[in-house]
C-alpha cells in the first residue's frame, strides 16, 4: 500500500483544477482555452477536468461513449496542445462498465450476430446466467431468486435490452443503465416492397402505423383493424429496421475487453492526461450469486488489474462512487492508494454555515490525516450536491435540513431512481444552494482551497452561476441536472470575470495554486478555536498559510508567509 500511496505523491500535484464541458463557455474546448489564457486567469489553475462530451459520445451529456475519438465538434488536437503549453495537466474520464450501442463493438454484433468478433464484448444474458435460472416464453432467462438477492438493478425490471440479430432471432443484452428502442416510420413503398400489397392500401396502412408509432406504440401492439392480414408482416418489417439507443456492459472476461481498455488507456494518456476518473466501475464484475454493485473481492481485484495497466502510462486513478461514510468505501480506497472524491465538503460547508459550526469539518479533516485519505473535492460539478453521503457523518435530521434548505432555495431532490432515502442528491447551482450570497460563495471557496486534497473547481461556480429553471424546463422530464449546466457564450463569460465574487475567487485560486505552503505532502494544523470560528494553517517547504473563518458572519482572512519570513499575502473577505 505505502508503494501505491508514494505513487499517488509523485504523478498528482494537488493545485486547483477547473472542471467543464468542452462546450461550456463559448461552445468549443479552443473557447475554453481562450478563457483561461485570459491574464485575469494567469496562474489560477494547474489542471482541467474535461468531461467525456469531449469524446464522440451519445447519451448523458457524454457518459454514453460510442469511442474516444475526440469530438471535432468540440475539440481538436490543437487545443490540447495549447493546454499543453500552459501546462495544464488533465482529467479525463474511462466509463468501464459500459458502451454506447453505436460503438462500432457492438454495430457490428448487429450486423454479424454470432459471426461476430466481439459477440463476447458484451455480456450476453443467457449465456451468463445459464444454468442458473428458467428460460422464460419472452427468450430471456429469468434467474432463480438465491442468485439475485444481493444484486442491485438501477430501473425496474431485469437489465436487458433484447437484440435482433440478423436472422431474427431476440437475443437479450445485459443493459444497466440507459436503453431506447426506435422503430422509423415507414410509407407506402417500404410496404409494397416488403409484401404483396396495393398502393392505396400501403398507403392508409402506413398512416396507421405511422400513428401508432407516434403515439408510443411497439409494434406488437399496433391495432391494425382492417388491415390485420397484413399485420405480421408489418410487424416483421418495423423490428428488422428497429434502432437503438443505450448504454451496453462490457464482459471483463473477454480478452478484447482487456485491450480495449489498455488502447483507451493508451489514448488518453497521449492526450495529456494526469488522472482519469473511473465511471461505474463499481458495476462491471459480476457473478452469478454475488453483488453486481462492489463485490468483494471482486470490485478490488479489477480495479488492480486496471491500475497494472494505468501504471503503465503513468495514469492516476480516480475511482468514482457515492457510497454512505459510515460505509467507509471511501477509506478501503485509500487504503488501496487511490485517490477518492470528496463528496462530503459540499454538503459539510452548507452545514457549517446552517448551524454555524466547524464540528463536522474538523471532524472529516482528522479523518482525512489519520487515515491518509487523499482526495480531490469540489462544491458544485456537473452532477448534483450529494447528501446521503453524509449519512454516519451527520444525523439524518441534519441532513434532511440540508436538503429542505437547498430546496427552499430552488434546488431540486433526485431520489435514486424512484427510491425514497436510497441515495440523494439536491440538484442546484452551489451559489444558489448558498442563498446567491457572495459572503458565502467566497468563504466556501476559501474553505475548499484550505481542505486536504486537490480542489476541483466548477466552472459556473467560478462565475457565481445561479440556478437554471429555463434550461430545466426545455430539457424535459429527467432534465433536472440541467440547472447546473449552464452553457455560456464567450462574451458573456469574458464579462462576467470582471464581476468582484469572481475576481475575489480568482485571487484564492491563484495563491493555492502558486504558493509552495500546500500539497499532498504538506502539514496541515487544525488551531484550537471556537465552535463558530475554523483556523486552518498549512507548513510546507518553510512557508505557512493560514484561514481564520467565521462561521457566523462569513468574514475571513487569508495570510501567508514565505520562507525568509516575509508577508506575502493578506486577504480579508
Amino acid at each position: 500500500m505505502a508503494a501505491q500511496q508514494i505513487s499517488t505523491k509523485k504523478l498528482v500535484k494537488s493545485g486547483p483544477m477547473l472542471n467543464a464541458y468542452p462546450d461550456s463557455i463559448g461552445g468549443t474546448l479552443g473557447n475554453i482555452v481562450d478563457f483561461m489564457q485570459k491574464s485575469e486567469l494567469d496562474d489560477a489553475f494547474q489542471a482541467f477536468y474535461i468531461l467525456p462530451s469531449v469524446f464522440n459520445t451519445d447519451l448523458d451529456r457524454g457518459f454514453s461513449v460510442i469511442d474516444y475519438e475526440l469530438n471535432e465538434l468540440y475539440a481538436s488536437t490543437d487545443d490540447l496542445d495549447e493546454l499543453k503549453k500552459m501546462n495544464i495537466a488533465l482529467k479525463f474520464d474511462f466509463v468501464l462498465n459500459h458502451a454506447s450501442v453505436l460503438s462500432a463493438q457492438f454495430q457490428d454484433i448487429l450486423k454479424n450476430g454470432e459471426n461476430s468478433a466481439y459477440k463476447d464484448f458484451f455480456i450476453q444474458w443467457n449465456k451468463f446466467w445459464d444454468g442458473y435460472g428458467q428460460m422464460t416464453d419472452e427468450g430471456y432467462i429469468q434467474p432463480d431468486s438465491e442468485y439475485i438477492k444481493d444484486m442491485f438493478f438501477r430501473k425496474p425490471g431485469l437489465p436487458i435490452l433484447m437484440v435482433r440479430m440478423p436472422d431474427g432471432k431476440e437475443v437479450p443484452y445485459w443493459n444497466t443503465f440507459y436503453q431506447e428502442i426506435k422503430y422509423g416510420k415507414i410509407d407506402a413503398q417500404d410496404l409494397m416492397r416488403g409484401m404483396d400489397v396495393q398502393y392505396s392500401v400501403a398507403q392508409k396502412l402506413a398512416e396507421v402505423v405511422n400513428a401508432s408509432l407516434d403515439e408510443g406504440k411497439v409494434p406488437s401492439k399496433i391495432d391494425f383493424d382492417k388491415f390485420t392480414t397484413y399485420s405480421q408482416d408489418v410487424i416483421a418489417l418495423l423490428e428488422s429496421r428497429r434502432k437503438y439507443l443505450g448504454q451496453m456492459d462490457l464482459n471483463i472476461k473477454s480478452p478484447l475487453v482487456w485491450k480495449f481498455y489498455e488502447d483507451t488507456l493508451k489514448k488518453l494518456s497521449a492526450y495529456g492526461a494526469e488522472i482519469i476518473r473511473l465511471d461505474a466501475f463499481a458495476y462491471a464484475p459480476k457473478e452469478p450469486g454475488s453483488k453486481n454493485f462492489l463485490n468483494d473481492p471482486g470490485t478490488w481485484d479489477f480495479l488492480g488489474e486496471i491500475r497494472e495497466l494505468a501504471d503503465k502510462y503513468d495514469l492516476t486513478l480516480l475511482p468514482e462512487i457515492h457510497s454512505k461514510y459510515e460505509e467507509k468505501i471511501h477509506e478501503k480506497l485509500a487504503q488501496k492508494g487511490y485517490l477518492t472524491y470528496d463528496f462530503f465538503l459540499p454538503g459539510l460547508i452548507i452545514d457549517a454555515f446552517e448551524r454555524n459550526t466547524n464540528e463536522v469539518l474538523i471532524k472529516w479533516i482528522k479523518d482525512m490525516q489519520e487515515k491518509d485519505i487523499r482526495v480531490v473535492n469540489m462544491l458544485g460539478c456537473h452532477d448534483g450536491i450529494p447528501l446521503l453521503d453524509l449519512k454516519g457523518l451527520l444525523a439524518d435530521e441534519q441532513i434532511q435540513n440540508l436538503i429542505d434548505t437547498v430546496v427552499k432555495r430552488g434546488g431540486y431532490v433526485k431520489d435514486l431512481h424512484g427510491q425514497k432515502n436510497m441515495y440523494y442528491q439536491v440538484n442546484a447551482t452551489y451559489y444558489s444552494a448558498l442563498g446567491e450570497d457572495e459572503d458565502k460563495l467566497l468563504l466556501a471557496r476559501a474553505i475548499q482551497l484550505f481542505m486536504p486534497g486537490k480542489p476541483q473547481v466548477w466552472y459556473l461556480d467560478l462565475l457565481a452561476g445561479k440556478n437554471d429553471y429555463d434550461a430545466v424546463a426545455k430539457a424535459g422530464p429527467g432534465g433536472h441536472k440541467e440547472i447546473n449546466r449552464t452553457n455560456l457564450e464567450l462574451d458573456k463569460a469574458f464579462q462576467i470575470i470582471g464581476d468582484g465574487i469572481v475576481q475575489k475567487q480568482i485571487e484564492i485560486l491563484k495563491f493555492r495554486n502558486s504558493f509552495p505552503a500546500f500539497g499532498f505532502d504538506a502539514h496541515l494544523q487544525i488551531h484550537d478555536s471556537t465552535a463558530e470560528l475554523l483556523k486552518l494553517e498549512w507548513t510546507n517547504n518553510g512557508c505557512i498559510a493560514t484561514l481564520e473563518a467565521n462561521l457566523l458572519d462569513f468574514s475571513f482572512k487569508i495570510t501567508g508567509m514565505d520562507e525568509d519570513g516575509n508577508d506575502v499575502v493578506y486577504r480579508q473577505g
